[in-house]
């Protein structure tokens, strides 16, 4: 290119022949004449075919590539791990080679299929504590050895692109909810608007433009934390498209190679600290440092979130005969007072309450199965069947809810059956956590056991004596000195062998 600009500098500029030139360059006169009629200022040549080391790869590469084109989007690999499938093949090239190669054929499969590109967008920009995003994925984890389908809910702060990830088992109301809840406080605060797509669990109806008709519980939450929602017209993921990124991301920073976890609380908490720790390691790329520099930014932009939101889900049930109720195909048990009325149910993620009355009578850990293949499972607390059985004795012996009785009183009741009216003495002892501490009931039985003293009066006597916090052994008794015997008596039954002497002392008859 220097040649060419000094070939052009002495013809028009210094007047010099074209035979001086060509003997100053070393170019032929042909060359130069093409050069200078051509009026070219900057030359182009024509790149010529080099082998490369992933021509021996190119024809699987292709098939690969033609295989992910046509699989969910959730489930298609990345360039970086076709790399590594070829590097495990035996290709030694670098990345950037493979990268190129699947644009070019990227953009040759577009022509062919004529196919338009990925579209026209104009960038966003947010001010501090302006606004978040909210989205769902489904990923999978492995979850006490067992690998399980989870709805994972993302939220991203606009500004400082700080990002929080927490999975779930369904995508309901009450886990949006709890979602937020969490979010919120690992983010430090709410900002002025939440932007969202048009999810079941947050819109009614989708109207025309941008009317909706909000949910009346995700209208509650919204109102509770004081932000605006605002809701993407209908298959525009481009309008949340930092959140929608994240997800692509996370697939691949937290989802890959599939976690472990004993518990979903164990997940969540691993999850957790990961976002924090990726918020050091990730450049924010518009603002100097990283996403965590510009998150302590924008933290005091942020409303403070206050209180959690109480985002349960209310269920008007109606209790068995059985002293059951039925949620989500399985069955819980509920105070026998209750049987045959109605009652609501308060469902939160992880339990709910039964509540009737206005007063809260019992809760359960909530059991969610994502298999339909079973008949559903019932969960007893023997605890509710008391009043039945005090009228009822005989039903403590094969009664389903008693089968889970804590060890201690399986003893009890094993020893009391077998003589009779055991079965209403070991209802009675049962009763007794109904007005004492379960804790203390339970001490008194394994001490009156261990004594082998198993009797209602002996475990009352303990109890009492717990919870009076009297001692359980009674201490030895000193005698005053005017009280002893000066010679005490020998237990000595030899003397009554007289009696049988023959010939000795006659007795009256």
């Amino acid at each position: 290119m220097a040649l060419l600009s000094v070939i052009r500098r002495w013809y028009h500029r210094d007047q010099m022949s074209i035979r001086e030139i060509s003997r100053r360059t070393g170019l032929s006169r042909n060359t130069l004449r093409k050069y200078l009629r051509s009026e070219v200022v900057e030359p182009r040549f024509r790149t010529p075919d080099r082998p490369s080391k992933l021509d021996p790869y190119a024809d699987r590469l292709s098939a690969w590539l033609r295989r992910e084109m046509t699989r969910p989007r959730k489930q298609k690999r990345t360039i970086k791990q076709l790399h590594a499938d070829l590097v495990s093949l035996g290709y030694d090239g670098s990345y950037g080679r493979v990268a190129a190669f699947a644009r070019a054929w990227r953009d040759e499969h577009r022509v062919q299929q004529q196919m338009s590109g990925r579209g026209t967008f104009v960038p966003l920009s947010f001010a501090p504590g302006e606004a978040f995003q909210f989205d769902w994925s489904e990923d999978w984890a492995i979850i006490d050895g067992v690998r399980t389908k989870l709805q994972v809910a993302h939220f991203k702060l606009s500004y400082s692109r700080a990002f929080f990830v927490r999975a779930y088992i369904l995508q309901t109301h009450e886990m949006l909810f709890d979602a937020h809840n969490h979010a919120f406080r690992v983010l430090g605060g709410v900002p002025r608007r939440g932007i969202y797509d048009n999810m079941r669990t947050a819109v009614d109806k989708v109207g025309r433009g941008k009317a909706r008709t909000v949910n009346a519980r995700f209208a509650a939450m919204v109102s509770h934390y004081m932000f605006e929602a605002e809701f993407c017209n209908p298959a525009a993921g481009w309008e949340k498209g930092q959140v929608e990124k994240n997800v692509q991301d996370a697939r691949h920073r937290l989802w890959q190679p599939i976690p472990q976890a004993e518990s979903l609380d164990g997940l969540n908490l691993w999850l957790e600290q990961r976002c924090r720790a990726l918020w050091q390691d990730i450049p924010h790329g518009a603002q100097p440092g990283s996403v965590a520099d510009a998150w302590a930014d924008e933290a005091g932009s942020l409303m403070p979130a206050g209180r959690p939101f109480d985002g349960f889900v209310e269920y008007g049930k109606r209790v068995s005969p059985t002293c059951l109720v039925h949620l989500e195909r399985n069955r819980y048990s509920v105070p026998a007072s209750f049987a045959n009325r109605p009652v609501s149910l308060r469902v939160y993620p992880d339990h709910f309450l039964v509540v009737a009355e206005g007063q809260v009578v019992c809760e359960h850990r909530r059991v969610i199965e994502r298999s339909h293949d079973g008949p559903g499972r019932t969960i007893y607390d023997w605890r509710h069947y008391l009043a039945v059985v005090q009228r009822k004795p005989g039903a403590l012996r094969n009664g389903a809810p008693f089968l889970e009785l804590p060890e201690d009183f399986r003893r009890l009741q094993q020893h009391l059956l077998r003589s009779p009216g055991g079965d209403r003495e070991m209802v009675e002892i049962l009763a007794l956590v109904l007005q004492h501490d379960e804790e203390a009931v339970l001490t008194a039985v394994s001490m009156a056991l261990e004594a082998g003293v198993a009797t209602k009066t002996h475990i009352l006597n303990l109890l009492h004596r717990l919870v009076d916090g009297k001692p359980i052994s009674t201490p030895p008794v000193t005698a005053p000195q005017a009280l002893r015997l000066a010679s005490e008596p020998q237990a000595n039954v030899d003397r009554y062998d007289t009696l049988r002497a023959a010939g000795e002392t006659r007795h009256a008859s």
